[in-house]
């Protein structure tokens, strides 16, 4: 590991499986139409109050959303 790549190459690979893995119809309908837990639910809510008091107007949110996309776009480096 170093501070450019914090995770072993083990981890990417199996992360980049993981990722690129190509499902069946039965196993993806499954996957999304599985029902939310009482846990998850309360995460994403949180994460949204999080996100919309840390950028409070649709300007500051956009701004944010194209900053990170311009950071998710650029090939990896490790």
């Amino acid at each position: 590991m170093s501070p450019t790549n914090p995770l072993p190459q083990a981890t990417l690979e199996e992360a980049r499986q993981f990722a690129e893995r190509i499902l069946a119809p039965d196993a993806f309908d499954a996957y999304v139409n599985a029902p939310v837990s009482e846990d998850e639910r309360e995460e994403a809510l949180r994460l949204i109050r999080w996100f919309s008091k840390r950028y409070r107007t649709p300007a500051q949110r956009l701004a944010y959303v194209r900053r990170a996309y311009a950071r998710w776009s650029q090939p990896y480096r490790g």
